[in-house]
Protein backbone atom coordinates (compact mmCIF):
# COMPACT_ATOMS: atom_id res chain seq x y z
CA UNK A 1 0.00 0.00 0.00
CA UNK A 2 2.79 2.42 0.89
CA UNK A 3 4.63 1.76 -2.38
CA UNK A 4 1.40 2.23 -4.31
CA UNK A 5 0.64 5.60 -2.69
CA UNK A 6 4.19 6.89 -3.20
CA UNK A 7 4.14 5.84 -6.83
CA UNK A 8 0.81 7.56 -7.39
CA UNK A 9 2.05 10.72 -5.67
CA UNK A 10 5.10 10.83 -7.93
CA UNK A 11 2.92 10.27 -11.00
CA UNK A 12 0.60 13.07 -9.87
CA UNK A 13 3.48 15.54 -9.52
CA UNK A 14 4.86 14.66 -12.96
CA UNK A 15 1.41 14.86 -14.54
CA UNK A 16 0.63 18.24 -12.99
CA UNK A 17 4.00 19.63 -14.09
CA UNK A 18 3.55 18.52 -17.71
CA UNK A 19 -0.07 19.69 -17.85
CA UNK A 20 0.77 23.06 -16.31
CA UNK A 21 3.46 23.64 -18.94
CA UNK A 22 1.21 22.62 -21.85
CA UNK A 23 -1.73 24.62 -20.55
CA UNK A 24 0.37 27.70 -19.86
CA UNK A 25 1.79 27.63 -23.39
CA UNK A 26 -1.64 27.03 -24.91
CA UNK A 27 -3.35 29.76 -22.92
CA UNK A 28 -0.54 32.19 -23.72
CA UNK A 29 -1.44 31.81 -27.39
CA UNK A 30 -5.16 32.56 -26.85
CA UNK A 31 -5.87 36.23 -27.40
CA UNK A 32 -4.41 39.19 -25.59
CA UNK A 33 -6.19 40.16 -22.35
CA UNK A 34 -4.83 43.68 -22.47
CA UNK A 35 -7.47 44.66 -25.05
CA UNK A 36 -10.18 43.52 -22.63
CA UNK A 37 -8.72 45.15 -19.54
CA UNK A 38 -7.80 48.53 -21.03
CA UNK A 39 -10.01 50.88 -23.01
CA UNK A 40 -8.84 50.90 -26.65
CA UNK A 41 -8.80 54.71 -26.54
CA UNK A 42 -6.47 54.78 -23.51
CA UNK A 43 -3.07 56.48 -23.92
CA UNK A 44 -0.15 54.21 -24.91
CA UNK A 45 1.64 54.73 -21.60
CA UNK A 46 -1.42 53.37 -19.72
CA UNK A 47 -1.39 50.26 -21.88
CA UNK A 48 2.35 49.78 -21.38
CA UNK A 49 2.05 50.21 -17.61
CA UNK A 50 -0.79 47.67 -17.43
CA UNK A 51 1.23 45.17 -19.46
CA UNK A 52 4.18 45.64 -17.12
CA UNK A 53 2.05 45.33 -13.98
CA UNK A 54 0.62 42.01 -15.20
CA UNK A 55 4.04 40.71 -16.22
CA UNK A 56 2.91 40.23 -19.82
CA UNK A 57 6.06 41.94 -21.11
CA UNK A 58 8.27 39.10 -19.81
CA UNK A 59 9.31 36.12 -21.95
CA UNK A 60 7.00 33.11 -21.70
CA UNK A 61 9.49 31.00 -19.74
CA UNK A 62 9.84 33.74 -17.10
CA UNK A 63 6.06 34.05 -16.83
CA UNK A 64 5.83 30.29 -16.36
CA UNK A 65 8.57 30.28 -13.73
CA UNK A 66 6.81 33.01 -11.78
CA UNK A 67 3.54 31.11 -12.07
CA UNK A 68 5.06 27.86 -10.73
CA UNK A 69 6.76 29.64 -7.84
CA UNK A 70 3.50 31.31 -6.85
CA UNK A 71 1.49 28.09 -7.34
CA UNK A 72 3.74 26.22 -4.91
CA UNK A 73 2.58 28.74 -2.31
CA UNK A 74 -1.09 28.29 -3.23
CA UNK A 75 -1.26 31.41 -5.39
CA UNK A 76 -2.56 30.74 -8.92
CA UNK A 77 -2.77 34.37 -9.90
CA UNK A 78 -5.42 37.07 -9.69
CA UNK A 79 -8.28 37.21 -12.16
CA UNK A 80 -7.85 40.04 -14.63
CA UNK A 81 -11.61 40.63 -14.74
CA UNK A 82 -12.84 39.93 -11.19
CA UNK A 83 -9.72 41.20 -9.39
CA UNK A 84 -9.89 38.20 -7.04
CA UNK A 85 -7.58 35.20 -6.58
CA UNK A 86 -8.46 32.74 -9.35
CA UNK A 87 -8.49 29.74 -7.01
CA UNK A 88 -10.94 31.52 -4.71
CA UNK A 89 -13.24 32.19 -7.67
CA UNK A 90 -13.18 28.53 -8.65
CA UNK A 91 -13.70 27.36 -5.07
CA UNK A 92 -16.67 29.72 -4.80
CA UNK A 93 -18.33 28.20 -7.89
CA UNK A 94 -17.38 24.59 -7.09
CA UNK A 95 -20.23 23.87 -4.59
CA UNK A 96 -22.87 24.78 -7.21
CA UNK A 97 -21.31 22.45 -9.77
CA UNK A 98 -20.75 19.71 -7.20
CA UNK A 99 -24.34 19.67 -5.97
CA UNK A 100 -25.57 19.53 -9.57
CA UNK A 101 -23.30 16.58 -10.39
CA UNK A 102 -24.11 14.75 -7.13
CA UNK A 103 -27.85 15.16 -7.76
CA UNK A 104 -27.44 13.92 -11.34
CA UNK A 105 -25.38 10.87 -10.31
CA UNK A 106 -27.74 10.03 -7.45
CA UNK A 107 -30.66 10.11 -9.87
CA UNK A 108 -28.70 8.03 -12.39
CA UNK A 109 -27.86 5.35 -9.81
CA UNK A 110 -31.35 5.29 -8.33
CA UNK A 111 -32.84 4.58 -11.76
CA UNK A 112 -29.97 2.84 -13.54
CA UNK A 113 -29.19 0.04 -11.07
CA UNK A 114 -32.74 -1.36 -10.79
CA UNK A 115 -33.33 -1.12 -14.54
CA UNK A 116 -29.98 -2.75 -15.26
CA UNK A 117 -30.74 -5.60 -12.84
CA UNK A 118 -34.13 -6.16 -14.46
CA UNK A 119 -32.71 -6.05 -17.99
CA UNK A 120 -29.93 -8.49 -17.08
CA UNK A 121 -32.05 -10.91 -15.02
CA UNK A 122 -34.90 -11.17 -17.56
CA UNK A 123 -33.17 -10.28 -20.85
CA UNK A 124 -35.82 -11.70 -23.20
CA UNK A 125 -38.79 -9.80 -21.85
CA UNK A 126 -40.18 -6.82 -23.75
CA UNK A 127 -39.64 -4.49 -20.82
CA UNK A 128 -35.97 -5.47 -20.65
CA UNK A 129 -35.53 -4.87 -24.37
CA UNK A 130 -37.16 -1.46 -23.98
CA UNK A 131 -34.70 -0.65 -21.16
CA UNK A 132 -31.76 -1.62 -23.39
CA UNK A 133 -33.11 0.59 -26.18
CA UNK A 134 -33.51 3.54 -23.82
CA UNK A 135 -29.92 3.10 -22.60
CA UNK A 136 -28.62 3.25 -26.18
CA UNK A 137 -30.61 6.44 -26.79
CA UNK A 138 -29.32 7.96 -23.55
CA UNK A 139 -25.70 7.41 -24.63
CA UNK A 140 -26.24 8.65 -28.18
CA UNK A 141 -28.38 11.77 -27.75
CA UNK A 142 -26.49 15.08 -27.22
CA UNK A 143 -26.79 16.75 -23.82
CA UNK A 144 -28.07 20.05 -25.21
CA UNK A 145 -30.96 18.28 -26.99
CA UNK A 146 -32.00 16.53 -23.76
CA UNK A 147 -31.85 19.85 -21.91
CA UNK A 148 -33.99 21.62 -24.51
CA UNK A 149 -36.59 18.82 -24.56
CA UNK A 150 -36.85 18.90 -20.76
CA UNK A 151 -37.29 22.68 -20.76
CA UNK A 152 -39.97 22.49 -23.45
CA UNK A 153 -41.79 19.66 -21.71
CA UNK A 154 -41.62 20.56 -18.02
CA UNK A 155 -41.23 24.35 -18.16
CA UNK A 156 -42.96 25.66 -21.28
CA UNK A 157 -45.71 23.06 -21.77
CA UNK A 158 -46.49 21.91 -18.22
CA UNK A 159 -45.13 24.94 -16.38
CA UNK A 160 -44.16 22.90 -13.31
CA UNK A 161 -40.40 23.56 -13.19
CA UNK A 162 -38.29 26.71 -13.71
CA UNK A 163 -36.21 27.11 -16.86
CA UNK A 164 -32.99 28.14 -15.14
CA UNK A 165 -31.15 29.67 -12.23
CA UNK A 166 -30.16 28.15 -8.91
CA UNK A 167 -33.13 29.19 -6.79
CA UNK A 168 -33.14 29.73 -3.04
CA UNK A 169 -30.17 28.35 -1.10
CA UNK A 170 -29.48 27.49 2.52
CA UNK A 171 -26.16 27.34 4.34
CA UNK A 172 -24.89 23.94 5.44
CA UNK A 173 -21.49 23.69 7.13
CA UNK A 174 -20.68 27.13 5.76
CA UNK A 175 -21.56 26.21 2.15
CA UNK A 176 -24.62 27.48 0.30
CA UNK A 177 -26.66 24.68 -1.28
CA UNK A 178 -29.92 24.47 -3.21
CA UNK A 179 -30.66 20.94 -2.04
CA UNK A 180 -32.09 22.07 1.32
CA UNK A 181 -34.89 24.30 0.00
CA UNK A 182 -37.97 23.43 -2.04
CA UNK A 183 -37.29 26.26 -4.49
CA UNK A 184 -33.69 25.12 -4.86
CA UNK A 185 -34.76 21.51 -5.49
CA UNK A 186 -37.20 22.69 -8.15
CA UNK A 187 -34.38 24.57 -9.89
CA UNK A 188 -31.85 21.73 -9.64
CA UNK A 189 -34.18 19.02 -10.95
CA UNK A 190 -34.05 19.74 -14.70
CA UNK A 191 -30.27 20.23 -14.98
CA UNK A 192 -29.73 17.17 -12.76
CA UNK A 193 -32.00 15.12 -15.04
CA UNK A 194 -30.02 16.37 -18.02
CA UNK A 195 -26.71 15.29 -16.50
CA UNK A 196 -28.15 11.95 -15.34
CA UNK A 197 -29.06 10.54 -18.77
CA UNK A 198 -25.55 9.58 -19.84
CA UNK A 199 -24.35 7.97 -16.56
CA UNK A 200 -27.75 6.29 -16.11
CA UNK A 201 -27.42 4.70 -19.53
CA UNK A 202 -23.89 3.54 -18.74
CA UNK A 203 -25.01 2.03 -15.43
CA UNK A 204 -27.88 0.19 -17.13
CA UNK A 205 -25.62 -1.32 -19.76
CA UNK A 206 -22.80 -2.22 -17.35
CA UNK A 207 -25.19 -3.76 -14.82
CA UNK A 208 -27.02 -5.68 -17.52
CA UNK A 209 -23.77 -6.97 -19.02
CA UNK A 210 -22.44 -7.91 -15.57
CA UNK A 211 -25.57 -9.89 -14.69
CA UNK A 212 -25.46 -11.74 -18.00
CA UNK A 213 -21.74 -12.51 -17.66
CA UNK A 214 -21.70 -13.60 -14.02
CA UNK A 215 -24.92 -15.56 -14.38
CA UNK A 216 -23.01 -18.19 -16.37
CA UNK A 217 -20.09 -18.53 -13.96
CA UNK A 218 -19.44 -21.57 -11.82
CA UNK A 219 -19.90 -19.87 -8.45
CA UNK A 220 -23.43 -18.80 -9.45
CA UNK A 221 -24.31 -22.29 -10.69
CA UNK A 222 -22.95 -23.76 -7.46
CA UNK A 223 -25.06 -21.32 -5.43
CA UNK A 224 -28.15 -22.38 -7.38
CA UNK A 225 -27.24 -26.04 -6.74
CA UNK A 226 -27.01 -25.26 -3.02
CA UNK A 227 -30.64 -24.18 -3.12
CA UNK A 228 -30.06 -20.47 -2.48
CA UNK A 229 -32.79 -18.11 -3.64
CA UNK A 230 -32.15 -16.17 -6.88
CA UNK A 231 -32.49 -12.85 -5.03
CA UNK A 232 -29.89 -13.83 -2.43
CA UNK A 233 -27.49 -15.00 -5.14
CA UNK A 234 -27.99 -11.73 -6.97
CA UNK A 235 -27.54 -9.40 -3.99
CA UNK A 236 -25.03 -11.33 -1.90
CA UNK A 237 -22.74 -12.86 -4.52
CA UNK A 238 -23.14 -11.31 -7.97
CA UNK A 239 -23.69 -7.66 -7.09
CA UNK A 240 -20.34 -7.20 -5.37
CA UNK A 241 -18.45 -8.45 -8.44
CA UNK A 242 -20.60 -6.38 -10.78
CA UNK A 243 -19.89 -3.20 -8.80
CA UNK A 244 -16.13 -3.23 -9.50
CA UNK A 245 -16.27 -2.03 -13.16
CA UNK A 246 -19.25 0.21 -12.34
CA UNK A 247 -17.32 1.99 -9.56
CA UNK A 248 -14.41 2.53 -11.96
CA UNK A 249 -16.65 4.02 -14.64
CA UNK A 250 -18.60 6.15 -12.17
CA UNK A 251 -15.37 7.67 -10.87
CA UNK A 252 -14.39 8.73 -14.37
CA UNK A 253 -17.92 9.93 -15.15
CA UNK A 254 -18.05 11.96 -11.93
CA UNK A 255 -14.86 13.81 -12.83
CA UNK A 256 -16.05 14.29 -16.40
CA UNK A 257 -19.38 15.75 -15.31
CA UNK A 258 -17.69 18.16 -12.90
CA UNK A 259 -15.18 19.28 -15.52
CA UNK A 260 -17.47 19.43 -18.54
CA UNK A 261 -20.88 20.41 -17.20
CA UNK A 262 -20.42 23.53 -19.29
CA UNK A 263 -23.31 22.89 -21.69
CA UNK A 264 -25.82 22.11 -18.95
CA UNK A 265 -24.76 25.06 -16.80
CA UNK A 266 -24.92 27.41 -19.79
CA UNK A 267 -28.40 26.29 -20.88
CA UNK A 268 -29.87 26.46 -17.37
CA UNK A 269 -27.88 29.56 -16.28
CA UNK A 270 -26.43 27.55 -13.42
CA UNK A 271 -23.75 29.57 -11.58
CA UNK A 272 -21.11 26.85 -11.49
CA UNK A 273 -17.53 26.42 -12.65
CA UNK A 274 -18.58 25.67 -16.23
CA UNK A 275 -20.13 29.09 -16.69
CA UNK A 276 -17.09 30.69 -15.06
CA UNK A 277 -14.63 29.05 -17.43
CA UNK A 278 -16.71 29.98 -20.50
CA UNK A 279 -16.85 33.62 -19.40
CA UNK A 280 -13.10 33.55 -18.66
CA UNK A 281 -12.25 32.16 -22.10
CA UNK A 282 -14.31 34.89 -23.77
CA UNK A 283 -12.22 37.63 -22.10
CA UNK A 284 -8.88 35.74 -22.06
CA UNK A 285 -8.76 35.69 -18.26
CA UNK A 286 -5.59 33.56 -18.21
CA UNK A 287 -5.14 33.02 -14.44
CA UNK A 288 -8.67 31.61 -14.12
CA UNK A 289 -8.28 29.36 -17.17
CA UNK A 290 -4.97 27.89 -16.02
CA UNK A 291 -6.14 27.46 -12.41
CA UNK A 292 -9.36 25.79 -13.57
CA UNK A 293 -7.58 23.24 -15.75
CA UNK A 294 -5.05 22.38 -13.04
CA UNK A 295 -7.90 22.08 -10.53
CA UNK A 296 -9.69 19.63 -12.84
CA UNK A 297 -6.53 17.58 -13.45
CA UNK A 298 -5.88 17.36 -9.70
CA UNK A 299 -9.47 16.29 -9.15
CA UNK A 300 -9.13 13.49 -11.72
CA UNK A 301 -5.93 12.27 -10.07
CA UNK A 302 -7.65 12.13 -6.67
CA UNK A 303 -10.70 10.39 -8.13
CA UNK A 304 -8.55 7.73 -9.80
CA UNK A 305 -6.80 7.06 -6.49
CA UNK A 306 -10.12 6.76 -4.64
CA UNK A 307 -11.48 4.42 -7.33
CA UNK A 308 -8.44 2.16 -7.00
CA UNK A 309 -8.87 2.00 -3.24
CA UNK A 310 -12.60 1.25 -3.55
CA UNK A 311 -11.91 -1.48 -6.11
CA UNK A 312 -9.42 -3.06 -3.71
CA UNK A 313 -12.00 -2.91 -0.92
CA UNK A 314 -14.61 -4.60 -3.11
CA UNK A 315 -12.19 -7.24 -4.36
CA UNK A 316 -9.26 -8.09 -2.02
CA UNK A 317 -7.62 -10.02 -4.87
CA UNK A 318 -6.57 -6.69 -6.40
CA UNK A 319 -2.98 -6.00 -5.32
CA UNK A 320 -2.45 -2.26 -5.15
CA UNK A 321 1.31 -2.57 -4.71
CA UNK A 322 1.56 -4.36 -8.02
CA UNK A 323 -0.53 -1.81 -9.93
Amino acid sequence: MGVFLLRRLFQAVVTLTIVSLLVFIGVFAIGNPIYVLVDPSAPPHVVEQTVKNLGLDLPLYQQYTRFIQAALHGDFGTSYVHAQPSLRLIAGRFPATLELVVAGLALAMAVGFPLGLIAGHWPKRRFSRAISTISIIGISVPTFWIALMLIIGFSLELGVLPTGGRGATRSFLGVETSLLTLDGLAHVLLPAMTLSFFPMSLIIRLTRAGIREHGKMDYVRFAHAMGLSPMRILLQYMLRNILIPIVTILGIVFGTLVAFAVVTESIFSWPGMGKLIIDSIKVSDRPVIVAYILFVVTMFLVINLVVDLLSAALDPRIRLAGD
